[in-house]
C-alpha cells in the first residue's frame, strides 16, 4: 500500500542522536550534483533524520498505526503497551487476544503483532547482524513478517537504521515532490523518479528527506 509522506507511522521513547554522521557530507554531495538540492538544502538548515526506540517497538508501533489517524494510533498504542510488563516479543506472545482487542486493535493487527513477535522471539530477524547486512537483505527479512510491506521496511531503514541510500519509490510524497520540483508539477513515473535520483546516490535517503520538506510537510517516519 502506498503511503503519503505526512502520515506518521509511529512514535517511540528514547532519542538516540540527532544527526547521522554522513549528513553533512551528503548535503555537500547533493548541492554539488543536483540543482534542486542546491536550492532546497539551504532552506532547511536544521533538518535531519532522527532515530528513537528499539527495533521491535518501532515495528510494532508502525503496525498499530496503519490506516488510522495519528491521534487514534497514539491512543491505541498507549493502551497496548500498558498490557505487558514490558514490551518484548515474549511478553506480547503471552497476551490474551481479547485484551489486545479491548485495547483497540483489530483482529488483523493482533495477528500482525503476534507474527512480528514470533519472528523476533525465534530469531528469524537477525537484528544483531543488520549493521553488516545490505538494505535489500534487511527488507527481505522484514517483508516476510505479516503486516510489513516494502514501504514500511524502507521507512525503517531510513529512520531506525538511518541507512543513507534508500529510495522509497512507493511513497506518494516523494513522487509528488519530484513532480513539483523537477517537472513543474507534471505527473511522473517511477522510471522518471529513478532517473532524477541517479544524481542523489549514494545519499537518496537525505535527498528524499529534503523533497518531503519541500512539500511543507513532516515525512512519514518510524521513529
Amino acid at each position: 500500500m502506498k503511503k503519503v509522506a505526512n502520515t506518521e507511522a509511529s512514535k517511540a521513547s528514547e532519542v538516540l542522536d540527532l544527526k547521522p554522521d554522513y549528513w553533512l557530507e551528503a548535503c555537500k554531495h547533493l548541492v554539488k550534483k543536483d540543482r534542486v538540492m542546491k536550492r532546497l538544502i539551504p532552506l532547511y538548515p536544521d533538518t535531519t533524520l532522527q532515530s528513537r526506540g528499539d527495533a521491535f517497538g518501532t515495528l510494532a508501533r508502525s503496525i498499530v498505526g496503519q490506516q488510522i489517524s495519528v491521534k487514534a494510533a497514539q491512543t491505541v498504542w498507549h493502551r497496548f503497551v500498558a498490557l505487558p510488563a514490558s514490551l518484548t516479543p515474549g511478553n506480547v506472545l503471552k497476551l490474551k487476544v481479547d485484551d489486545m482487542r479491548a485495547a483497540g486493535l483489530s483482529a488483523r493487527k493482533v495477528e500482525y503483532l503476534v507474527d512480528l513477535s514470533i519472528h523476533f522471539d525465534a530469531g528469524t530477524v537477525h537484528v544483531t547482524d543488520w549493521q553488516t547486512m545490505d538494505d535489500e537483505a534487511i527488507i527481505a527479512e522484514l517483508v516476510a513478517i505479516r503486516g510489513i510491506g516494502r514501504w514500511t521496511a524502507e521507512m525503517f531503514l531510513m529512520f531506525y537504521l538511518r541507512r543513507p541510500n534508500v529510495l522509497p519509490l512507493d511513497d506518494v510524497g516523494l513522487i509528488n515532490g519530484i513532480a513539483k520540483n523537477y517537472f513543474s508539477g507534471e505527473a511522473v513515473s517511477r522510471s522518471d523518479a529513478r532517473e532524477v535520483a541517479a544524481a542523489w546516490a549514494p545519499y537518496c535517503s537525505v535527498a528524499t528527506w529534503y523533497i518531503w520538506r519541500s512539500l511543507d510537510t513532516l515525512p512519514a517516519k518510524l521513529d
